[in-house]
């Protein structure tokens, strides 16, 4: 199977089975395109799993002792994964990828969606446990609302790789304490399996970025990237750990401008993390 048909079948597939399909053959991952392919508007997606324009609100860190809670947070992350899978899919699709840099860019898009599904598949199974089945409650789209303004691959690392993912690195170790003090050590381990591929995520963005970056300043070029409305302020947590940037190969500079930044993300823009 070609990669480009492995990506056509994770997007536009409607069922969970085919968001996790793994080919059983060896994937051809030769970039032999090199011009855009359409997308759909939204992702296939079954009934269940359709996103909604309802809202649920995240549980309070004060809720999560009670194990229905536990399973609301997992769905919110396990909805992340599957937008994570989705946006990669439309990525190996949308942007050109010619050449060497191409060729390691599909290996590592093909890669780093191997983890997110094995991240979604972790999710969904610890929060049937806590009694809750995916699909249970309203799903958002905010992350594949940002793919349509996504015009290259750099814009796509940025927005992906070095706001969404990178802040993925506070989530993890946050909700894995938080997990730990409830005594659920369970979701405390998937955290810990999040977090060290995150890393590896967030690396890879960062390494792609780099290259097209070339004498340009790093955090310059990254803010350039970003589609409005998306600041640096997605990137970060309500806590902001510094050694999980360093082992993803952040530079010390960039690191304290993203934990200087102040913008009006009122997640990770609150003076103090009320329960």
């Amino acid at each position: 199977m070609n990669y480009l048909d492995f990506a056509r079948h994770l997007l536009e597939g409607g069922s969970l089975e085919s968001k996790l399909f793994r080919s059983e053959s060896q994937l051809d991952h030769s970039n032999t395109f090199n011009s855009k392919l359409s997308i759909p508007k939204f992702p296939g997606r079954e009934e269940k799993i359709k996103s909604s324009e309802k809202q649920v609100k995240f549980p309070k860190k004060s809720s999560l002792h009670i194990k229905e809670r536990r399973a609301v947070a997992l769905h919110f992350f396990a909805n992340h994964e599957l937008l994570a899978i989705e946006m990669m899919a439309a990525a190996l699709l949308k942007f050109p990828l010619d050449g060497e840099n191409g060729q390691k860019i599909i290996n590592g898009l093909l890669g780093t969606i191997r983890d997110e599904q094995k991240h979604l598949s972790l999710y969904i199974k610890q929060m049937n446990k806590l009694g809750v089945e995916f699909g249970e409650f309203p799903l958002n789209d905010f992350f594949w609302r940002q793919i349509s303004q996504l015009n290259t691959v750099d814009e796509y690392f940025a927005t992906m790789s070095l706001t969404f993912e990178q802040a993925n690195l506070d989530f993890a170790i946050c909700y894995g304490d938080i997990f730990t003090e409830v005594g659920d050590l369970e979701s405390a381990e998937i955290m810990k399996i999040v977090l060290k591929d995150e890393i590896k995520h967030v690396a890879f963005g960062q390494e792609c970025l780099s290259l097209s970056a070339g004498d340009r300043d790093f955090w310059d070029f990254y803010l350039s990237l970003l589609p409005e409305k998306i600041s640096p302020s997605r990137g970060k947590g309500m806590s902001f750990a510094k050694e999980p940037r360093v082992k993803a190969g952040l530079s010390e500079n960039f690191i304290q401008k993203m934990q200087d930044f102040r913008g009006d993300f009122s997640i990770t823009e609150r003076k103090e993390w009320k329960s």
